[in-house]
């Protein structure tokens, strides 16, 4: 110790230990060297990462202009909200949606489940514990099993549900199944459904969507709407969660209480740059385009971890390969904000993929985040897909899953986009635009996308000679997802992600309830959607198609139910 009980730890913290003084505290043992002002401190990694948190704010009771009561409170009017919202009003609770904007999220269409009667009468048979465990390997372990067991024992009966609301207005909602993919390498659960909206009326001539559909049928059950009311933060009173302090379109002041709970569903906050930054600077250097719903700002976990919800330690986003950049632009948080970018949605098919070399690097019959994950190995943090004029017979073939389909599925769903749609019109418009290259030469296309000519000819060639082979000796690649680059023209694009939303958020437990740093519910405190964590890590399961958003509605159903059911506080 040295003067005045400064240790030596302490001294060399301090701004006073200059090289100088460091080795004058060497020599003397500790002896007290000439004393200079502390410096103010700076701020820790951990302060500065934490920027994007904020304080909570504090509102005086004088600046509330309105206060109104209800049982059950939903925040967003987005997919978990609107089926959090049908099933409170329907456990008999008085019910009020709040909402940022003037009109609702809207609900996604493609939704996962296990055991609907859809999958039934098609035959399709998933063992849960199956896929549980696959679940759990995809998160590398950080997720709570028990969520997902829950999703598997209660999906099935909410897109049942779904399925009965959508024909009360002359929807049919379809599987998506497999069944024609046996030596794909890659183990895929066919649990999507969507709506076919095809022919539906709104009544107005306009085709119907699952906004209409649960909104109607929310507001025939007694919920009530606020839009344009942004919430600002929860209340709580002796532990438990009271209601929130939200603002109206006139930026007035509101407190909303609710007796039996607040249920949070803002979808996370892959619109929020700094959080992102902070938090998951790894995938933001792979993105280039930013898809998320609107809203999606990180209003709602800041609002609970001011509460005192537990977050989320490992942080991850759902992305696309479906991004294509300008040949000179590259992924990152400044590509994001400029906002330039195509539309690819084609770039999950299993074309040759090339780094910047211009040699091949992956399977690119894997998941979709698998590539990008791997181009963090790669220049500029991209890669480039590579096609050519007979792309519409090989997409036939490839028999991809999900939203990466382009042809009907087996029992003839329809797929999101069919190969048709991109050949007649988007194709066409990415060049025209600058994100993709068309070229009649490989040659040609090398030198537009700013590849080495003789490397991406050599791949090229390589790759070819095993399609004619049918056996992919370098990379393993199944042989129906191959195909050859002989047929001018051929197309080129610089290739990277595409953000959907965040997974990471809330800690809950099989209640729903949010849960505080030390594990335990916080009353009247319920969490859904992409504001809830402890259910997906690393990457998202992309061969279990809509099973973010299966996993909300199933969630939402749930806490509406049990928030429906509690006693008024």
């Amino acid at each position: 110790m040295g003067k005045k009980g400064i240790s030596r730890r302490e001294f060399l913290k301090g701004t006073a230990a200059s090289a100088l003084g460091v080795a004058a505290l060497g020599l003397l043992g500790g002896c007290a060297a000439e004393e200079k002002p502390a410096a103010e401190p700076r701020p820790t990694p951990e302060a500065l990462a934490n920027d994007w948190l904020g304080q909570e704010p504090q509102i005086e009771a004088s600046s509330i202009k309105e206060t109104l009561e209800t049982e059950v409170l939903i925040v967003g009017a987005g997919t978990g909200g609107m089926f959090a919202a049908c099933s409170a009003a329907e456990n008999g609770a008085k019910v009020l949606v709040v909402e940022k904007y003037p009109t609702g999220g809207g609900i996604r269409d493609d939704l996962g489940a296990i055991n609907s009667r859809y999958q039934k009468e098609w035959g399709t048979q998933i063992d849960k514990f199956d896929y549980i465990t696959e679940m759990t390997h995809i998160a590398n372990g950080h997720l709570d099993q028990r969520l997902v067991k829950l999703f598997c024992e209660e999906s099935g009966e909410t897109i049942d549900w779904y399925g009965d609301r959508l024909a009360e207005r002359g929807v049919e909602l379809w599987h998506e199944a497999g069944g024609d993919d046996p030596d794909d390498r890659y183990k895929h659960f066919p649990t999507g459904h969507s709506p076919r909206w095809t022919g539906s009326d709104d009544g107005n001539g306009n085709p119907l969507n699952g906004n209409i559909v649960l909104t109607d049928y929310a507001l025939q059950h007694g919920v009530e709407f606020r839009y344009q009311t942004t919430m600002i933060k929860l209340t709580k009173e002796k532990g438990r969660v009271t209601g929130i302090i939200a603002k109206d379109a006139e930026e007035n002041y509101i407190q909303i209480k609710a007796s039996k709970g607040v249920i949070v569903c803002t979808g996370g906050y892959s619109l929020n740059y700094d959080m992102l930054q902070a938090l998951q600077p790894e995938n933001v250097a792979m993105v280039g385009r930013n898809g998320s719903i609107p809203g999606a700002s990180g209003d709602g976990i800041k609002a609970c971890i001011w509460a005192g919800g537990k977050f989320d330690e490992t942080h991850s986003m759902m992305m696309f390969d479906r991004a294509a950049l300008k040949v000179d632009a590259k992924p990152g948080i400044d590509q994001l904000k400029k906002g330039e970018s195509g539309f690819f949605w084609m770039g999950s098919q299993p074309f040759l993929k090339v780094n910047q070399d211009g040699e091949r690097f992956f399977n690119e019959s894997g998941t979709y985040e698998g590539i990008l994950h791997s181009d963090e190995f790669q220049k500029d943090h991209c890669h480039y897909t590579l096609f050519d004029g007979d792309w519409t017979e090989y997409v036939q073939e490839f028999k991809t899953h999900g939203c990466s389909r382009l042809i009907p599925f087996p029992n003839n769903a329809d797929p999101n986009i069919p190969y048709q749609v991109i050949a007649e019109g988007m194709l066409p418009g990415l060049v025209k635009d600058g994100f993709v290259q068309q070229a009649d030469t490989i040659e040609e296309l090398a030198e537009k996308l700013g590849l080495p000519k003789e490397t991406l000819t050599a791949t090229v060639e390589r790759y070819n000679e095993l399609y004619d082979k049918g056996v992919d000796e370098d990379f393993g690649k199944e042989a129906h997802r191959m195909s050859a680059l002989r047929t001018a023209p051929f197309y080129g694009a610089k290739n990277c992600g595409y953000i959907l939303c965040t997974m990471d958020g809330i800690q809950i437990d099989l209640n729903m309830n949010a849960v505080d740093t030390e594990g335990n519910a916080i009353p009247g405190l319920y969490v859904v959607g992409n504001d809830s964590g402890a259910y997906f890590s690393a990457t998202y399961p992309n061969l279990s198609t809509g099973a973010a958003c299966g996993r909300t509605v199933t969630f939402g159903r749930r806490a509406g139910r049990i928030a429906a059911e509690q006693e008024n506080a």
